[in-house]
């Protein structure tokens, strides 16, 4: 599924291709039927909060997105293709679709650690967007928006103070790698994110809430408004040290991006465990019982 890092970077490419513009959209597939609403209006800007994208064509006129773990958007300059798979929904501007193709890829973006970025267009240089397999593509009022920000968390990516998060955590009974996947105190982060925030934190995943130490949850806090922005910069995760890295010089491999994400049964890079895999919270925990000791 799309984290933070993520979704915050579709907001900022669609904003800068689509904002003040009249845009158009349809439901092609069948599934998204209340395209009229919006179709034709001015797109007044996008919201990105934690996993949850909307695209605001005025009052009552909240287009809400949620990739869940299979959707995902296409970009492309130039005219509208035809009408391929389950296409849930498309926008696009119609002065910028008479324009010719600007030269690049208009693709379905790779899985995050096969993507670097490269080849995609500048987000002013997008004419349409399809978006195809999410969980949720419908409108919202804005009373709806409203109540749907009033359940998530603070969001590391918008700014946020932690305070909110923290005074929960320290009440809580429940393990730390839980909590870093409830979206109602962490908005934005997910299974990498949580696996890898803990390991740089030196924290056992399985601690209390009430357990780990506010100075810990700042800190933690701190290092995710780090590295969660360098990631919206070509959708790569990258959560180690170059002098962690068994290759110190250059961009970090594949197989050196996180310290244990997906690394169950090698070695630690900073002690040599094997980092072992549990499934926590519906999703699989990535922690090494060394450098993370309970």
């Amino acid at each position: 599924m799309p984290e933070g890092n993520e979704i915050h970077r579709w907001a900022a490419r669609h904003e800068a291709a689509f904002q003040g513009k009249v845009v158009r959209v349809d439901g092609p597939q069948g599934r998204f039927t209340d395209s009229d609403v919006i179709d034709g209006r001015k797109l007044v800007r996008v919201h990105a909060v934690g996993k949850h994208l909307g695209y605001d064509f005025g009052k009552d006129r909240i287009l809400h997105v949620h990739l869940g773990l299979q959707g995902d958007f296409t970009e492309g300059s130039g005219p509208l293709p035809d009408v391929k798979g389950a296409l849930r929904l498309r926008m696009w501007n119609a002065t910028a679709i008479k324009k010719p193709v600007v030269p690049g890829e208009s693709k379905r973006h790779a899985w995050y650690s096969e993507d670097d970025g490269t080849g995609h267009l500048d987000p002013e240089q997008i004419a349409w967007v399809e978006l195809r397999g999410p969980m949720d593509c419908s409108l919202y009022t804005q009373e709806k928006w409203d109540q749907l920000l009033k359940r998530l968390g603070p969001d590391p990516l918008n700014g946020d103070s932690p305070d909110r998060m923290i005074a929960k955590v320290v009440k809580s009974r429940k393990s730390i790698a839980e909590l870093l996947m409830d979206q109602t105190l962490f908005a934005g982060v997910g299974n990498i994110f949580r696996a890898e925030l803990l390991f740089r934190a030196r924290l056992s995943p399985f601690h209390p809430g009430r357990d780990v130490s506010e100075e810990t949850l700042r800190s933690i806090w701190k290092d995710a408004e780090g590295l969660m922005p360098a990631a919206m910069i070509d959708r790569r995760i990258v959560t180690t040290k170059p002098e962690d890295r068994p290759h110190s010089e250059g961009q970090a491999l594949k197989e050196e991006a996180h310290y244990v994400y997906r690394r169950s049964g090698l070695p630690c890079f900073i002690c040599g465990t094997v980092v072992k895999k549990m499934e926590v919270a519906g999703r699989n925990l990535f922690w090494c019982p060394t450098c993370q000791a309970e």
